[in-house]
């Protein structure tokens, strides 16, 4: 385990911390701490950053409620930059986006990882930098009503493939109906970090009622 002292801070007294979601590994934001915020981050397990614009100490939620927890903290080998891996509590980005990293600069030929967390920034892209010929794009155009169509459109065809026994089709159109709502989603500022805490909130609380259940039967 290293110790702070054999990290480098640059002449500002800062070092760049690279957050990355713990579950998808997508990449959230680029931010700044001092030494003095990253003891806080490690005390109090969520992060707390040096903000270069108001030179302050700025704990990430700390307004609003966007809580970042820390699972890990790496350094790289020169021990001048750190990684920060988090579970996050709503939008990595001030201006909602689940990472800052949506604005694509350049799409090479080699094909990206697929993650459902690469998806939704994708799609976040798509609204943010409308591209021509773009699906994506299209239905952002079109608004809140056409995708609530193809929303209600993918559902039946998930169903009619499942009552019909089609495994393959099924699989198809629950991929089509993923999509969509995520793209409901973004066009309604739902995070995929939302969703997670929330089936999660329902596993605590099916998890008591089995424990409940269990001591009733003794």
């Amino acid at each position: 385990m290293l110790s702070i002292d054999t990290l480098k801070f640059d002449e500002k007294g800062l070092i760049p911390a690279i957050v990355t979601d713990a579950d998808s590994g997508a990449v959230l934001t680029l931010a700044y701490m001092n030494r003095e915020s990253l003891e806080i981050t490690m005390r109090e397990g969520r992060t707390c950053f040096w903000s270069r614009s108001r030179q302050e100490l700025w704990r990430k939620g700390e307004t609003s409620g966007n809580v970042q927890r820390v699972v890990s903290i790496t350094a790289d080998c020169d021990r001048d930059a750190l990684v920060v891996k988090v579970r996050k509590s709503g939008p990595a980005c001030h201006l909602g986006n689940d990472s800052c990293f949506v604005d694509l600069l350049h799409e090479g030929e080699e094909p990206e990882g697929f993650s459902l967390g690469a998806l939704m920034t994708l799609i976040e892209g798509r609204k943010t930098e409308k591209k021509e010929g773009s699906y994506t794009t299209y239905l952002f155009e079109k608004g809140l009503d056409k995708i609530l169509k193809k929303v209600g459109e993918e559902s039946t065809e998930v169903i009619i493939g499942a009552k019909g026994g089609d495994r393959g089709e099924t699989i198809y159109e629950i991929a089509d109906l993923t999509y969509h709502v995520m793209v409901m989603m973004v066009e309604m500022g739902i995070s995929l970090d939302e969703i997670k805490a929330e089936l999660a909130s329902r596993h605590v609380i099916d998890h008591k009622v089995k424990q409940e259940k269990s001591t009733a039967a003794k």
